[in-house]
């Protein structure tokens, strides 16, 4: 999977050029809108996963990943409860698209649970194109560099990196893995829109990435 050619939106016709980019959420491969970009996220805490943010009273689908794969969320918190929840559910939207990846699942409820509009159509023909492909993926993508803008009340801009140097595609039947030397396309710059709905889930509804974005390479 390792998001390393092309950017997750597109449908890809070979397993070889799946980029793990997608697991993350692949989307369009674009520059996105930067208005959202280099917003302030407070004071980040030391690293933290997503998933470990208080869900609340929500009833939360279950996106646990297998024990060979792996979302490490860096630095994923700031000083604002507010800010906390958009991105706790920003990265879930990222862990439940790979979810879906390795359930070979494009209607993975997960998905439809934290992403909605454009970002959900999007997401599933991501699913699909792997589930097509016949590969699946391994290893840790890393989601770095997270900044939010709160646009109102139910209205927010979640930017951030993924880091997918650790993630290789993976034959579902063989098993066998493609560890694909990394390069500059290894690293993706993700712009997205968040609309928080009646339950207090703030849903992913537009998503665009940067392959190889100088926002994200080191």
């Amino acid at each position: 999977m390792k998001r390393r050619s092309l950017p997750f939106a597109v449908a890809l016709a070979a397993a070889t050029t799946l980029l793990l980019s997608g697991c993350g959420n692949g989307d369009t491969d674009s520059k996105g809108d930067e208005k959202v970009a280099g917003a302030d996220t407070g004071d980040p805490q030391p690293s933290s996963s997503a998933s470990s943010a208080s869900p609340g009273n929500v009833d939360r689908p279950d996106i646990t990943l297998p024990s060979d794969v792996k979302d490490d969320f860096e630095s994923w918190k700031t000083g604002d409860a507010t800010k906390n929840a958009i991105l706790a559910d920003a990265g879930r939207a990222q862990t439940a698209t790979n979810y879906a990846i390795v359930k070979g699942n494009p209607d993975e409820p997960a998905l439809a649970f934290y992403r909605q509009g454009d970002a959900l159509v999007s997401g599933a023909r991501w699913v699909k194109s792997f589930v097509d492909a016949g590969i699946t993926y391994t290893g840790t993508v890393r989601y770095f560099n997270p900044s939010v803008v709160v646009y109102g009340k139910t209205s927010a801009g979640v930017t951030f990196c993924t880091d997918e140097t650790k993630a290789f595609n993976k034959n579902r039947k063989t098993k066998k893995v493609d560890r694909t030397p990394a390069d500059d396309d290894s690293y993706v710059y993700y712009n997205t829109h968040l609309k928080k709905n009646k339950d207090g889930v703030w849903q992913t509804t537009e998503l665009a990435s940067e392959r190889g974005s100088k926002k994200c390479t080191p």
